[in-house]
């Protein structure tokens, strides 16, 4: 049976994942800040992965983070905090955190987050794939042979794939949560104003098929997976707007 480490000094939310993860057949052991954490988790052999909120009294998740990763550096560390930003993200995995988790959360996107981080372990999808390789189960028209970036938060795995004939401004990404083979292929667009604008303003010539706009659209879908831990509507996301931060990334990029 496959052993989970709960760190929250809120006991109705550690009894949540408790009863969440049980519900799923996982053995669930509890801490309440991060000095006890620390002392359940020792080498971490005994724990296939971690739920360790951000936020506590005390050490906190990041510095209890590092700690733990030192103990055990493949060690399985999913992040849980209410105060998500981006920055915080990017920190947790710079210490080597696996996913991110934001709250409040679902007791179905929780499940989902531990499958996917168990999954990340064992080395099945989204592990590398090797250049000329190909997923089998990726819709017709992806094509995969291309190196290909992953991610994860709130348990979702995301890839970046190309669609021969695609409109310069439709970026593709197979998307899968948890342990789900099929993935699911979602678009995100550029509206054809959102280009004309930024490239009117910033005065750069940002192709709408070029790595600043791919970049774009990525941070795009990850911001959605973030805020709401689902796919988007009709499994599509339109960036319609052009705001400060779009064009400042415009106007300071130095690729295309």
């Amino acid at each position: 049976m496959m052993k989970i480490l709960v760190v929250d000094d809120e006991e109705h939310l550690r009894r949540m994942m408790r009863l969440a993860l049980e519900a799923s057949g996982y053995e669930v052991a509890e801490a309440a800040d991060g000095t006890e954490a620390l002392a359940l988790f020792g080498g971490g052999r005994q724990f296939d992965a971690t739920l360790l909120d951000q936020k506590m009294p005390g050490m906190d998740g990041l510095e209890t983070l590092r700690r733990m990763k030192l103990a055990c550096a493949d060690a399985s560390i999913i992040m849980v905090t209410a105060y998500a930003t981006i920055d915080l993200a990017v920190d947790a995995m710079k210490l080597g955190a696996t996913d991110f988790v934001r709250k409040p959360m679902t007791p179905d996107t929780l499940r989902h987050a531990v499958a996917a981080a168990l999954a990340k372990r064992a080395g099945t999808p989204p592990a590398a794939i090797p250049e000329a390789a190909r997923t089998p189960s990726a819709p017709a028209g992806l094509d995969e042979r291309r190196p290909i970036e992953v991610w994860t938060t709130n348990g979702f795995f995301v890839r970046k794939v190309e669609r021969a004939g695609a409109p310069g401004a439709d970026h593709h990404f197979i998307v899968r949560r948890g342990t789900d083979a099929a993935g699911t292929d979602v678009v995100v667009s550029i509206d054809p104003a959102v280009l004309k604008r930024v490239a009117r303003e910033s005065e750069r010539n940002l192709a709408a098929a070029g790595a600043f706009w791919r970049q774009q659209a990525e941070s795009a879908l990850l911001n959605h997976l973030w805020n709401e831990a689902e796919l988007p509507p009709g499994n599509r996301l339109d960036i319609l707007r052009v705001t400060g931060p779009l064009l400042d990334a415009a106007m300071r990029w130095s690729g295309d």
